[in-house]
């Protein structure tokens, strides 16, 4: 087990080297770092100062070596737009991406799982059939769509709940939630739908995909003869056996839903990661960048390698598998 957790742990070190390197490059083909830092009245000599401060004429290597030891420490430079550290920067925007996908995350649990056991059981009824026909629109229509079909309906034609922003937030810490405020509760209903709407298709359609595999089993067969009643069947022990792809599924959408987020929090002005990193191309906001990369690519790399070495730990098979 020892072995299996250190090969993972080295090709999770390996993958974070290859995005740090991209990372790297994207520093020096999007143009002279010094250039896009100084005004238009800068000397030449403040220029080649500035050049030689930042260690740009040191060699490729030397500079890829420094930045990963920088990125390792969390040091990625400062923002040309906003003339701050760029970690501070994203670390302010965080909590507000991370609120969203978790709201996400659980509105596709708790409507999708349903969802899919009934499409499962009551195969052949007219409304699975309009469930199964509205989860291919669902996996279809893009996330901006989404969201301003439900900023048309929502906001501005019935005005149940705001089009943009966070809405008011509570500071405890570093931390800001608008969990504690109603303005902040109502803000969260439009883009956690948004951004959840795939997610409670593909969790849907897995659970029916698995349901209809498990109800064939003997198990059930042996469980039905016994007189157990039906409910019970279906969402206690049928259920109990198709969490484990929709556990690992979940897992590794939290990742694809805080790198992705970004259309969604344009469409909503949300004030998180992905709204930073918009701006961030739109001003050619290198360092933001860079950094953006590397911490999605980061969070990506940690749920792959806590989901291998869960498999491990429940199938021992894949510890001693060449």
């Amino acid at each position: 087990m020892l072995v299996f957790i250190v090969k993972r742990l080295g090709n999770a070190i390996l993958v974070m080297l290859a995005v740090a390197l991209l990372a790297f490059l994207i520093f020096r083909l999007a143009g002279d770092p010094v250039e896009l830092m100084v005004g238009e009245q800068t000397s030449q000599a403040d220029k080649d100062a500035l050049r030689d401060r930042l260690g740009l004429n040191d060699g490729m290597i030397t500079q890829y070596v420094r930045f990963v030891g920088d990125a390792a420490q969390g040091n990625f430079g400062v923002s040309y737009r906003n003339g701050q550290k760029v970690l501070p920067l994203i670390a302010e925007r965080f909590p507000a991406t991370l609120e969203l996908v978790l709201v996400a995350t659980f509105l596709s649990l708790i409507v999708g799982l349903p969802l899919g056991v009934i499409t499962a059981i009551k195969r052949g009824k007219w409304y699975t059939e309009g469930l199964q026909f509205l989860s291919i629109v669902g996996v279809s229509l893009p996330s901006f769509v989404v969201g301003i079909l439900l900023i048309l309906v929502f906001a501005v034609i019935l005005g149940w709940a705001p089009s943009f922003g966070r809405g008011e937030v509570v500071q405890i810490g570093w931390w800001s939630t608008g969990f504690l405020t109603p303005s902040g509760r109502a803000a969260l209903i439009l883009p956690s739908i948004a951004l959840a709407l795939y997610q409670i298709t593909l969790v849907m359609r897995l659970v029916r995909a698995e349901m209809l595999e498990v109800l064939r089993s003997d198990f059930v067969k042996f469980a039905r003869a016994r007189g157990i009643p039906r409910w019970r069947i279906y969402f206690r022990h049928a259920l109990r056996n198709c969490l484990m792809p929709v556990v690992t599924m979940t897992a590794m959408n939290v990742g694809s839903l805080i790198a992705f987020a970004l259309i969604t929090e344009t469409v909503f002005q949300w004030p998180g990661m992905g709204m930073l990193f918009i701006q961030a191309v739109t001003f050619l906001d290198i360092p933001v960048m860079a950094a953006y990369l590397c911490i999605i690519s980061f969070i990506f790399v940690v749920l792959n390698t806590l989901v291998d070495i869960t498999y491990a730990v429940i199938d021992p098979r894949l510890r001693t598998a060449r």
